[in-house]
């Protein structure tokens, strides 16, 4: 099936030339990272998770998200989601795929990558997260690419795809949980160490990756002639209103007991992300922006008119993704980090290098997803036209 993904329009050839045009610029920032090392970020001895770290943990958030699908279509016989959930399962692969990089490029010699594998150490959460991203990542690929390859046949999936699908739901929550246990698992971290770290993340990944999805989908549905279906684009909508609620839910709750409580090691992260602190302020806008992004989104995917409204949903849902990313993949690194133990402020701000090569990761994660998404799309075309 992969010499469906060689046949396309232009436009198709132009944005695949475009990715791989920044896929080559980040490669060369990657390659003056490797030989000057980790100095050429932004990141110091108090802040060593930068913004590598920050969007790994942001998209296996995205990847999660894709449970949305699998569990009401495979669990509760949901027949809508049954032309988009292949979506979300590529979706997942390409945002793992981009988790791993992330952590390949933050670890500044990738082959120490290896010595998770090559030395396990069960009591680190660090080998337990590596461990379920790469098992989640080969589901999805074997499952997606074995149903797609049965609907292009027209034959029923291998009735052993039954199984790993199961497998997945469980698993798919366990990525995100594991992400948040690597956080709050920090004892000497007070802004991460919290029970609710893991549940948060889960509302937040239920919001974030059904949106993209939902960008995703109205994107196909004016490029192509594939139909995702209005009704499951707005079940899909339901889905991230209800994270989302939950996402702001746990925030709140968070905030009343730092400040309620008054413990300052608890106190001085939130009221530095929030309201600055010590004249140090970098990150209050873009809080604040991440709080009346998910609030707005949040009011208008509440009320059925303005949900059901194309534009609306759109921007709603930009406005869900960009306050979650703000959320999770600025402020939970920042915030964690400054102050430092000691209480000390040391402000970061991701240099060049780090933007550059980020881009070039999403650069790669757009590609595999656009490669993926194009052979299925061709194939559901051939399926529902009967050739």
């Amino acid at each position: 099936m992969i010499e469906l993904a060689l046949k396309s329009s232009r436009i198709y050839w132009a944005w695949i030339f475009g990715l791989l045009l920044v896929i080559a610029v980040g490669g060369l920032f990657y390659y003056d990272q490797l030989n000057a090392g980790l100095v050429v970020t932004g990141q110091s001895r108090d802040v060593s998770w930068g913004f590598y770290t920050a969007q790994m943990t942001f998209f296996v958030g995205v990847a999660a998200g894709g449970v949305m699908l699998i569990l009401p279509y495979y669990l509760h016989d949901y027949k809508k989601f049954g032309r988009i959930t292949i979506l979300g399962e590529f979706l997942a692969v390409a945002s793992i795929i981009m988790c791993l990089l992330f952590v390949a490029v933050h670890l500044g010699q990738p082959m120490r990558i290896l010595n998770v594998f090559l030395y396990p150490t069960p009591g680190s959460m660090l080998f337990w997260d590596a461990n379920v991203l790469s098992g989640y990542l080969v589901l999805n690929i074997v499952i997606g690419w074995k149903v797609l390859e049965a609907e292009h046949n027209g034959t029923a999936p291998p009735a052993w795809t039954k199984p790993l699908i199961y497998i997945s739901i469980p698993m798919a929550f366990s990525i995100h949980t594991v992400t948040a246990f690597l956080y709050c698992g920090l004892p000497g971290r007070g802004f991460w160490l919290t029970a609710i770290l893991a549940p948060r993340f889960l509302a937040s990944a239920f919001a974030s990756g059904p949106a993209l999805l939902i960008l995703l989908c109205k994107v196909i549905q004016k490029m192509t002639k594939f139909d995702p279906g209005e009704e499951a684009i707005q079940t899909l909508a339901k889905i991230v209103t209800y994270g989302l609620i939950a996402n702001l839910f746990f925030l709140m709750c968070e905030a009343f007991v730092v400040f309620y409580s008054g413990i300052p090691g608890h106190v001085d992260h939130f009221t530095y992300l929030y309201f600055g602190l010590q004249g140090h302020n970098a990150m209050v806008p873009w809080m604040w922006t991440s709080v009346f992004l998910m609030l707005t989104a949040s009011v208008l995917l509440l009320i059925p008119q303005t949900r059901k409204n194309e534009i609306v949903l759109i921007f709603s849902c930009l406005f869900v993704f960009c306050g979650t990313w703000i959320d999770k993949g600025l402020g939970m690194m920042a915030g964690g980090f400054i102050p430092s133990p000691l209480h000390r402020i040391t402000e970061y701000t991701p240099g060049t290098h780090e933007i550059v090569i980020a881009a070039g990761v999403a650069a790669i994660g757009l590609l595999v997803l656009t490669v993926l998404y194009k052979i299925t799309i061709r194939v559901k075309e051939y399926s529902e036209s009967g050739l």
